[in-house]
């Protein structure tokens, strides 16, 4: 058998280094960018949805949320896999957008220094296949150090990756011709950090990426990095948790070509929004179904940097609607959770009409037809999700996803709050990733959900007992 697979995939589960990036100097950058993109719209005469207002107060983590990161290239694919379960980026997918992560499985490897870069082949010079990476790496990445920076200062909670369109459609969804957001820009996704009993911390992110290469006269203005980060600044002042502009905001964006190796450069607003406090059971619990909202877009916050009574569009979430707002943040998470384990029309029941309820309930996309039907057992723990064999270099590799058996049971009967109660009392309790037989690169959250893989093991010719 050829050993291109199994190096492949010890490769995926040796730990490496991510350099991170936050100082004041990237911040006077990034200014300097805003004010050449500034100019430039003003020469194009350039207005329009699409613009502005930026985050106020835009700044540099501290110290102590910017070492470099350590991870393994795995973990980095499962951060990618777990963040798209809902995306939709396109139909024709199904279920499967998660598993769109696999073909980065040879993209990564080790320098010298231990830092993580990327590959021959994930060098690739193919413009389409480079535009691609840099959208697919740059979420995967991004969100990795942005949820590492919530994990450091709510370590006593777990983390969600939810994607923002899923979450502002049932409140601000244009119904025709279908349910869509339209072209307002927005943040890519929003963190949540929840624990039974409190209520949630919202963060929401931006995440890009892109291949420049950087070199000693590439002027500020025109680094792709401070222009990507500028324009996220953009996208995180269009959603608001109440009038204040208190919404705290991470705002990432990932050199690939970086000569450090792969730099995720991350700045960072500050501010103290919370949801309020859901009870575990009930019409307001989040067991129970949402309905859809009308809720204020147009010159719905206020700004100064337009002068008294200025005002601006963004999605607002009034004070009034934040326990609806929970309500729907936790469905969505608890929908994703099952369409990572492959949860097939039992995904439908936490979604409605305009998040697209129908297109994951129905089967007839591909990586829907075949769903939930893949177990594993990790360390004496059952896991129940689907799976997906590939080829590298010619020898099968099998990929699974899923969570432990008994907490997708809850899911799957709509039991949201008893699932967290549940996963947060566990969290501590899960397989470790040297415990796992003959699974190889493995990805264990504190949440219950799993992703690993392995080479797929030779099954003996049926009445030849020796090759077993």
């Amino acid at each position: 058998m050829d050993s291109t697979a199994f190096r492949v995939i010890k490769r995926l589960d040796d730990p490496l280094t991510v350099q991170v990036r936050s100082s004041p100097e990237l911040v006077v950058g990034v200014g300097k960018a805003a004010a050449a993109v500034d100019r430039e719209r003003a020469k194009r005469k350039t207005t329009g949805e699409g613009h502005g207002p930026r985050k106020a107060d835009i700044c540099h983590l501290p110290r102590t949320e910017r070492d470099p990161l350590q991870i393994t290239p795995w973990d980095i694919l499962a951060t990618f896999a777990r963040a798209t379960t809902l995306a939709r980026q396109g139909r024709g997918r199904g279920l499967a957008e998660h598993w769109q992560g696999l073909k980065y499985c040879r993209a990564f490897a080790a320098d010298r220094h231990g830092s993580l870069r990327l590959t021959e082949e994930g060098t690739a010079p193919e413009l389409s296949y480079r535009g691609m990476q840099a959208r697919e790496l740059g979420r995967a990445f991004g969100l990795a150090v942005a949820e590492r920076t919530v994990r450091e200062r709510y370590p006593d909670h777990l983390i969600s990756i939810i994607d923002t369109d899923t979450v502002l459609l049932p409140g601000f969804a244009r119904t025709k011709p279908a349910a869509t957001l339209g072209a307002r820009a927005r943040p890519d996704f929003l963190l949540e950090a929840w624990r039974p009993g409190e209520g949630s911390r919202i963060f929401v992110v931006t995440v890009n990426g892109n291949h420049q290469a950087v070199k000693p006269k590439t002027s500020a203005s025109s680094r792709t990095t401070y222009r990507q980060l500028d324009r996220g600044s953009e996208r995180v002042q269009r959603i608001h948790l109440g009038q204040g502009n208190e919404t705290p905001a991470l705002i990432t964006s990932t050199e690939f070509l970086a000569s450090a190796g792969v730099t995720v450069h991350i700045l960072h607003a500050e501010g103290d929004i919370g949801l309020p406090v859901r009870p575990s059971s009930g019409v307001y619990s989040a067991d129970a179904a949402i309905g859809r909202r009308a809720l204020p877009y147009v010159n719905s916050v206020a700004d100064s940097t337009q002068g008294k009574g200025g005002r601006h569009n963004a999605f607002l979430i009034p004070e009034k609607e934040f326990p609806w707002f929970g309500r729907v943040i936790a469905r969505a998470h608890a929908a994703g959770q099952l369409s990572l384990a492959g949860g097939g029309g039992k995904v439908g029941q936490y979604l409605i009409d305009d998040q697209g309820s129908k297109h994951f309930s129905e089967k007839t996309f591909a990586g829907t037809a075949s769903v939930h039907d893949a177990k594993a057992t990790f360390a004496g723990e059952p896991y129940v999700g689907t799976d997906q064999v590939f080829r590298i270099n010619g020898t099968r590799v099998e990929a699974f996803s899923g969570m432990a058996a008994d907490l997708y049971d809850l899911l799957a009967d709509g039991k949201v709050e008893e699932y967290r109660r549940r996963a947060y009392e566990r969290r501590k309790s899960w397989p470790k990733p040297d415990d796992i037989g003959d699974w190889g690169a493995n990805s264990f959250r504190p949440d219950g959900t799993a992703l690993a893989i392995r080479v797929v093991p030779k099954r003996a010719p049926s009445g030849d007992p020796s090759l077993n």
